[in-house]
């Protein structure tokens, strides 16, 4: 994670889903929420999380066939530093497409 002003919107309760970038099975892997404070850690910030994992993961390609989630800022800037965020449209979107029981204990 890198110092920001987004680092304060990360309080604990608020949804957080898992993106993985890169060739190997882009998308959403997990869903989950912000589970306690912002912290330092060896001079970086880090924020604990609880995360259920998908069954199988939301692949980014239909994620982006979506006109709610295709501008999502994960699609617009690959390469940009963590944490990143959806709007409730988007998160929605992520939402829809998971179903009750396509989540690992």
């Amino acid at each position: 994670m890198r110092h920001s002003y987004r680092l304060a919107l990360m309080t604990p309760g608020r949804p957080c889903v898992l993106w993985v970038s890169g060739r190997d099975r882009p998308g959403v892997h997990a869903i989950g929420a912000v589970a306690g404070e912002v912290e330092e850690r060896t001079g970086q910030p880090a924020v604990p999380v609880r995360l259920r994992l998908l069954a199988e993961p939301l692949p980014r390609a239909e994620l982006t066939a979506d006109p709610a989630f295709r501008d999502a800022e994960v699609i617009r800037m690959p390469a940009g530093s963590n944490p990143s965020w959806l709007t409730a449209e988007q998160y929605a979107a992520v939402l829809s497409r998971v179903p009750q029981d396509g989540l690992r204990p």
